[in-house]
């Protein structure tokens, strides 16, 4: 007998007790943080077993478009949120609560950022988007044996950000977080073109999970001044590649290149079985060939739309329309893009 539940904390079936601890963006920290901290409307559809274990979970929150439209999403500013089922009924169950959510909510679309997915690849009404895939490096458990996969191009950055005194380190204090978010919102903005999240949303990120070192973040600082950063998150065995942010001037000095390199390094010292280096565009040849020299796997994300697709992410990277927008983004000053930004980020949800 299964029942409903739309609890956040309960005990994991066995059969997915190892998946669930290995994806942080399923983490009761880290849909509570989205939910609060955007003002999202949260709905983990969950299906409990006799014994009142999960055995299907897909959280889902409500995601304002614009006055008078919202979409529900699983699960915002998640790369990859996948819908964990043990058995095809489970999956059938959760996709019909999300459903019935979408029509009860009036949402233009339900949006899942699942991967792949078998049954949901075979729900013919669900349109499939393979804008983006995800690159997940194998550890070895010894980095020494990571070193000599990787490409000599590679490896001559890393000896050059090494030679020229770039130093790398682990932060340590909150206030650290500010320093890298003042390179974020510069690389987000100007590089990218793109809104920056809220500096709140960087601070919390560091009050939740920092203490438990489920947050590390990795400066990069040359004569003492902070010229890049990347933040990872850890969940299970598995070393997630989350933000990443450099200063423009100080790229010839290759520290992103080093940065990734001690990321590796720990995570191979602490065992950690895989580092998932995140989803990427497929129109992104730069960042795509960037993440192939370090020898990760290029694995599918398709994500699932009903009964269209719509929303941000569903936008292609080669299309005018995000050209055009990126463009004037770069244009606004930094005082307006950044706060500007941080208060439309809940929309992009």
């Amino acid at each position: 007998m299964l029942h409903a539940t739309r609890l956040l904390t309960q005990e994991w079936s066995p059969a997915l007790a190892k998946e669930a601890s290995e994806t942080f963006y399923l983490l009761p920290e880290w849909l509570e943080l989205i939910s609060r901290l955007y003002g999202y409307k949260l709905f983990p559809l969950g299906v409990c077993n006799e014994a009142g274990q999960l055995c299907g979970f897909l959280p889902l929150c409500l995601v304002q478009n614009r006055p008078g439209s919202q979409r529900l999403v699983a699960f915002p500013f998640s790369d990859y949120c996948p819908l964990l089922a043990e058995r095809p009924e489970h999956a059938r169950s959760l996709v019909d609560q999300a459903l019935a959510l979408a029509a009860e909510y009036k949402a233009d679309c339900l949006e899942l950022r699942c991967g792949p997915n078998q049954w949901l690849q075979a729900h013919s009404d669900f349109v499939i988007s393979d804008l983006y895939v995800r690159w997940v490096l194998p550890l070895a458990g010894d980095a020494q044996a990571m070193w000599s996969q990787l490409r000599k191009p590679v490896q001559r950055q890393i000896r050059k950000a090494t030679q020229l005194g770039v130093q790398v380190r682990l932060a340590e204090r909150r206030e650290e977080m500010l320093s890298y978010y003042q390179l974020h919102l510069r690389t987000r903005c100007k590089k990218h073109g793109l809104p920056a999240q809220p500096k709140r949303f960087f601070l919390e990120l560091w009050d939740t999970f920092a203490a438990s070192g489920r947050l590390r973040l990795w400066l990069a600082e040359y004569r003492g001044k902070p010229i890049a950063g990347m933040i990872f998150l850890v969940a299970g065995g598995l070393v997630r590649y989350a933000y990443g942010a450099s200063h423009e001037r100080y790229l010839p000095l290759a520290p992103n290149n080093l940065l990734m390199w001690q990321a590796i390094k720990q995570a191979c010292d602490e065992r950690f079985r895989a580092l998932d280096l995140g989803r990427t565009a497929c129109a992104n040849q730069g960042l795509m060939e960037f993440k192939r020299r370090w020898g990760a796997e290029k694995l599918p994300l398709p994500y699932y739309y009903y009964p269209r697709q719509a929303g941000p992410v569903s936008t292609s990277e080669e299309s005018r329309l995000y050209r055009w927008l990126t463009g004037c983004w770069r244009w606004l000053p930094l005082p307006i893009s950044g706060p500007l930004g941080g208060f439309l980020y809940r929309y992009l949800g």
